[in-house]
């Protein structure tokens, strides 16, 4: 179950609701070199989409599956951005698990076992095979690059009727970022550390333009290392913004302390 609760943080983001949508659609025009633009003209491009909220509230289902389990929980995700971003894992309606992402901190119970974790991006990074931060996290959520694109150095490339950019700043660690050519939103993102033998690809489908923000319908999330491979399916089932949310979370009397070394 914990390695659920975190891989799930990693993950959801939601539809319909209290905020009107409107479906994105895809694009039929093939996608012709002689329409290929710059990685500067994309990435601006891509930059002209909208998020402009401060809170987000969210309902969620989720699929999680390992090598040896598979597990379908519901979560309750709520975020203010670039501040905090708390989950509420539910089994038949139960509170399992709580997860408190902040920019500095992870921290997290399950009531199976009665154990908690406090920690930093590092220990979490390490755990679940790639390098984390707070905005990586947000960012994979909303359906954005993880990376600000705008700050770095990129080879631009048409795949399968993409715009594909390919990071050049790193030998060991690989990162693509595939865009539709229409609204130049994020399909999909890879990151391969090719020395940790670990990647992780996520996959964004049916995105949704509300007022406040574009929004993923569904995120796939798969993870590959040498212990075992993970993914995450969510479907999504209601969203709303800017509403204003608390965010409780406290660690049960009694519970043992996790620690990765």
């Amino acid at each position: 179950m914990k390695k659920t609760i975190l891989l799930v943080v990693l993950s959801a983001f939601i539809v319909s609701c209290k905020t009107k949508a409107i479906a994105v659609a895809a694009s039929n025009e093939p996608l012709e070199t002689a329409n290929f633009m710059s990685a500067k003209k994309i990435i601006d491009k891509y930059n002209n989409n909208k998020n402009q909220f401060s809170t987000l509230y969210i309902k969620s289902s989720a699929r999680y599956a390992d090598d040896k389990q598979t597990q379908n929980v519901t979560a309750e995700i709520r975020i203010k951005k670039d501040e905090q971003i708390l989950v509420s894992i539910r089994f038949l309606g139960i509170t399992m698990a709580k997860a408190l992402i902040t920019p500095t901190s992870v921290n997290y119970y399950e009531k199976i076992g009665g154990k908690y974790f406090e920690g930093d991006f590092s220990s979490l990074s390490q755990w679940l095979g790639t390098d984390l931060d707070y905005s990586k996290i947000q960012n994979m959520l909303l359906g954005q690059a993880i990376d600000d694109l705008s700050k770095g150095k990129y080879l631009e490339s048409i795949f399968e009727q993409t715009y594909r950019l390919d990071d050049l700043s790193n030998k060991n660690t690989k990162k693509s970022f595939f865009l539709d050519a229409d609204k130049f939103l994020v399909q999909k993102q890879e990151i391969t550390q090719t020395a940790e033998e670990r990647m992780i690809k996520v996959a964004y489908a049916d995105n949704k333009v509300y007022n406040e923000a574009i929004l993923p319908t569904s995120v796939v999330i798969n993870t590959f290392q040498k212990k075992g491979n993970t993914e995450i399916n969510l479907e999504y089932n209601s969203v709303s913004f800017n509403e204003e949310l608390s965010f409780p979370y406290s660690v049960p009397n009694g519970y043992k302390r996790i620690i990765i070394k």
